[in-house]
């Protein structure tokens, strides 16, 4: 599957955007965008561009942004899928633009210019799961499986298999608990 940059980009802000939630850990942990302060740590570590100065109503806007992710990325079917992106990127205003900013070759911004950060998120992560939706490729959209996890992923890989949103902490845990009980059901056997 061929994703561009700027799509790879959205869909890392769209799963980065859920796993602040406090549901994203079982059980449910703190809201890591409880603050302005979060929010500008979201900004500064997804590079997020032409943000200016945000406030409290941009804070309230981008927790309601992911409430709509939330709802998309649990989305049963196809169709459910396409009418919350398409409410999703109707409310955020579209205007795709050609930008070719901070060393990147052109790409397409689907936000308006001068677009709020919620309204950049909305558009261009709205576009991203439409993307993956036109392209069949809807479940690729995740949550880990770990038992005490339920942060959400994009599942890249090749043949469509990862089902931890980080094999190294979660799908490791999970792998050794599981030797561990084979090492005790085999010394009680």
């Amino acid at each position: 599957m061929l994703i561009s940059h700027d799509v790879q980009c959205a869909l890392d802000n769209v799963t980065d955007l859920l796993n602040t939630a406090p549901d994203s850990t079982v059980p449910p942990g703190e809201d890591t965008l409880g603050s302005l302060e979060d929010l500008r740590d979201f900004v500064r570590r997804n590079e997020v561009s032409g943000v200016g100065t945000l406030d409290a109503q941009d804070l309230e806007a981008v927790r309601q942004v992911r409430d709509r992710f939330t709802e998309a990325f649990a989305a049963e079917d196809d169709r459910t899928l396409a009418e919350l992106v398409n409410a999703i990127v109707a409310k955020a205003g579209t205007t795709p633009q050609l930008s070719d900013h901070d060393g990147y070759h052109w790409h397409v911004h689907y936000f308006a210019p001068g677009a709020t950060l919620a309204e950049h998120l909305a558009a261009d992560g709205g576009m991203a799961l439409g993307f993956l939706l036109v392209s069949k490729e809807r479940l690729r959209l995740r949550r880990c499986e770990a038992p005490n996890c339920r942060r959400a992923f994009i599942d890249l890989s090749r043949n469509r298999s990862r089902r931890y949103c980080d094999s190294r902490t979660c799908g490791n845990r999970l792998h050794v608990a599981a030797y561990r009980a084979r090492r005790r059901e085999s010394a009680n056997g």
